[in-house]
C-alpha cells in the first residue's frame, strides 16, 4: 500500500528532495544502486532480518519498516546470519529491555564473522536517553539507532549507515506528522493493522508510553478510510484500527469526530468483513462507540478491556481515572448490548502500595467479570514514571505469589468461559496450515479464539463456516460445514 513509484526513474544524481515521501523514494533508488554494486562485488544480494518485540503498532511497524528494505532492493532472511539486523524494540516492561541487550550479545558473535553485517536498533527503548547512551557505551559494534517518530527514515538512514564510518543515532524527541504512503509489506495478505492515532495523553503512573510514543495525534478520517478502501482493493478482508487508546480517536483534529464515527464509515467499505481495534480505554468507552458496536455486524464481538487493577485505592494512584465500580458499571452495559460479547483485558500485579486487601479487590472482578482471557503482568518499575519513585514497593515473592493465584483463577474461568460456543456453527478466517496436525488448517473465530479442523491451504485468507465440534479451553477443533 504506496504511491506506485519507479524507482529507476528517479535521479539519484541530484539532491535529495526535502519533501516527504519523495525523499525517502529517492533514499530507497539509491539503496538500489549500493545493492547491485554490493552484489557485484560480494557475490551475493544483501539480505535482511527483522525481529519485532512488544505490541500491535510495533508489528505493524515492521510490516512498513520490511516493505522499505524489499523495495530498497535487499531480500529477507529467517534468521540473525544475514547483512543487516534490524531490532524493533519495546520498552513497556523491563524484561523487553533485557531481551534486547541478551540478542545484541549474540549479534556480536555473527559480526565477528561476517564483515559486512550492520546492525540496527528502533522503536520504543531507543526513545529512552539511558538505554541509547548504555548502546553508546557497552554495543559499541551496533551500527543504526533510530526511535518511533521517524521510523519512515530508514531507507535515508540505512544508506547513511552504509556509507559512513561510525554509530548512526537518530532519535527525535517527538513527531508532529506521521509519514504515511510508503512501502509496506504485510505478513498476512487477507489482514491487516491501519494505524489511525499515534501516541497517548492518559499519563498512567506506570507507563512509559507517553514518553517514548508521544502525545496523542490523530490521522485525518479520509486518509484512513482511503487506506481502507486500497486494502480491500488488494484483497485485505479483517482490518485491525490501532491506537494507544482508540476511543480518543479525533479529539485532536481540525474538525473533530469520534471513534464511533470511524468504526461506521470503516464498516461500510465494500470488501471488508471484520474489523477489530486496539486498545480501548475504559475512561473513554462510550454509549456511542457501543452502539456502533452493536449495530455494525462487521465490528468483531471482541473488547479488550484493560483493567489494571480491581482497586479503586490503586486505580486512582495509577491514575487510570475510573473505580472498580464505574469499570464493572461499564461491563455490564457492554454485555447488555452485545450479550456475546468477548472480554478481554490486561491486569498488574504488585503495584507499589497493593495490599492484600488490593489484590482480592482484583480477583473478585476477574469472578464477576468472567473474562475470556487476560493479559497477566507483574509490575515493572520503569525510570521516569511516577510509580517508580513510589514507596512501599511490594516485595518480590509476595508479588509472586498473587501473581501464581491471579494466573490460576483467570486460567481457570477462562477455560469455562471459551466452552460457551462448542457445538455451534461459526465464521472462522483461516489463516495458516496447521503446524503440529497434517491436513489441518487454523483460523480465528470473531471473538479471537482459534480455531483448527481439517481443510487444506486454498482455504487461508477465506472465511469459513466450521462447526465447533470440540472444546479445549483455550481453542476448539472443528468441522467445516454450511452455515445453518
Amino acid at each position: 500500500m504506496h504511491n506506485k513509484i519507479d524507482l529507476d526513474k528517479i535521479d539519484i544524481n541530484v539532491k535529495p528532495p526535502t519533501e516527504e515521501p519523495a525523499r525517502q523514494y529517492y533514499f530507497m533508488a539509491k539503496c538500489r544502486e549500493w545493492v547491485r554494486e554490493f552484489e557485484q562485488k560480494n557475490g551475493h544480494c544483501p539480505c535482511f532480518f527483522i525481529q519485532t518485540f512488544g505490541c500491535q503498532m510495533n508489528a505493524h511497524d515492521s510490516e512498513k519498516l520490511r516493505g522499505i528494505l524489499l523495495q530498497a532492493g535487499l531480500t529477507e532472511e529467517k534468521s540473525e546470519a544475514c547483512d543487516f539486523v534490524l531490532y524493533n524494540t519495546c520498552t513497556v516492561r523491563d524484561n523487553a529491555n533485557q531481551k534486547v541487550y541478551g540478542h545484541l550479545g549474540y549479534l556480536q558473535t555473527l559480526k565477528k564473522k561476517n564483515p559486512h553485517m550492520k546492525i540496527a536498533l528502533c522503536g520504543c527503548m531507543m526513545q529512552e536517553n539511558t538505554a541509547v547512551e548504555r548502546i553508546r557505551k557497552s554495543y559499541p559494534f551496533v551500527d543504526l539507532i533510530f526511535g518511533t517518530h521517524n521510523i519512515f527514515k530508514l531507507a535515508e538512514l540505512f544508506y547513511v549507515c552504509q556509507t559512513s564510518g561510525p554509530m548512526v543515532v537518530d532519535v527525535w524527541e517527538s513527531g508532529d506528522a506521521a509519514v504515511e504512503k510508503l512501502p509496506s509489506r504485510r505478513k498476512y495478505a487477507f489482514k491487516s493493522g491501519i494505524n489511525i492515532m499515534y501516541g497517548c495523553n492518559n499519563f498512567c503512573s506506570y507507563c512509559i508510553v507517553p514518553y517514548v510514543r508521544g502525545r496523542e495525534r490523530s490521522r485525518e478520517p479520509e486518509e484512513i478510510l482511503s487506506e481502507i478502501r486500497a486494502l480491500a482493493c488488494d484483497g485485505v478482508k479483517e482490518i485491525m484500527l490501532l491506537g494507544q487508546n482508540v476511543n480518543s480517536y479525533g479529539k485532536t483534529l481540525k474538525n473533530p469526530v469520534s471513534f464511533a464515527w470511524l468504526l461506521r464509515q470503516a464498516a461500510q467499505v465494500a470488501g471488508i468483513e471484520r474489523i477489530r481495534f486496539m486498545t480501548s480505554h475504559p475512561k473513554d468507552l462510550s454509549d456511542e462507540l457501543i452502539e456502533a458496536m452493536r449495530d455494525c455486524p462487521k465490528v468483531c464481538r471482541h473488547l479488550h478491556l484493560p483493567l489494571q487493577s480491581g482497586s479503586s485505592r490503586i486505580l486512582k494512584i495509577m491514575n487510570r481515572r475510573y473505580t472498580k465500580e464505574q469499570y464493572l458499571e461499564l461491563v455490564g452495559k457492554i454485555r447488555q448490548a452485545i450479550p456475546d460479547i468477548s472480554l478481554t483485558t490486561d491486569i498488574i500485579v504488585g503495584f507499589p502500595g497493593e495490599t492484600e486487601e488490593d489484590f482480592l479487590e482484583t480477583l473478585d472482578v476477574v469472578e464477576k467479570v468472567r473474562y475470556d482471557s487476560a493479559f497477566t503482568f507483574v509490575y515493572s518499575k520503569r525510570a521516569g514514571t511516577p510509580a517508580a519513585v513510589m514507596e512501599n514497593q511490594v516485595p518480590e515473592a509476595v508479588v509472586k505469589e498473587r501473581f501464581d493465584r491471579l494466573l490460576r483463577q483467570v486460567q481457570q474461568i477462562a477455560s469455562q468461559v471459551c466452552m460457551r460456543d462448542a457445538g455451534a456453527i461459526q465464521q472462522v478466517l483461516v489463516e495458516c496450515e496447521n503446524d503440529h496436525q497434517k491436513g489441518y488448517v487454523s483460523g480465528r473465530l470473531g471473538n479471537n479464539l482459534l480455531v483448527h479442523f481439517p481443510g487444506e491451504a486454498s482455504l487461508i485468507g477465506k472465511l469459513v463456516s466450521v462447526k465447533l465440534t470440540e472444546a479445549k479451553g483455550f481453542y476448539y477443533i472443528g468441522r467445516m460445514t454450511e452455515k445453518d
